[in-house]
């Protein structure tokens, strides 16, 4: 048995692109979804900080979805323990990693609105 090896959940690359260009639109206005109150650049094909994290989510209901689809298949006789540990294991670990990187930018959203201008 070969074990596959662990996707990353996305790539950031598309953040290095924008660099803080998405903080230059107005005061309060978010700019998740790369539209509005930004840079005209990040919005279209491009993408940006928002569509990152919005495939970083994708991807992880996707390997959430190969997990529970795993274990149910072991549970079934269908497929292999051994198959089902290693989705569950990958499952956890990208859920680990998306809730580190979430706190982690709500910690800097929050650092960001308390300094003094």
């Amino acid at each position: 048995m070969v074990i596959p090896p662990i996707s990353p959940i996305t790539s950031f690359s598309s953040v290095g692109a924008t660099g803080a260009a998405g903080a230059s639109g107005a005061p309060g206005t978010p700019n998740a979804t790369g539209s509005g109150g930004g840079n005209a650049s990040q919005g279209g094909s491009n993408g940006g900080f928002g569509s990152a994290i919005s495939n970083a989510v994708n991807n992880l209901q996707s390997i959430q979805n190969n997990a529970s689809t795993a274990a149910a298949q072991a549970a079934a006789g269908q497929g292999t323990l051994a198959d089902a540990m290693i989705a569950s294991t990958q499952a956890s670990l990208a859920t680990q990693v998306t809730t580190a990187v979430t706190n982690k930018a709500i910690e800097s959203f929050t650092s960001i609105m308390n300094m003094q201008v």
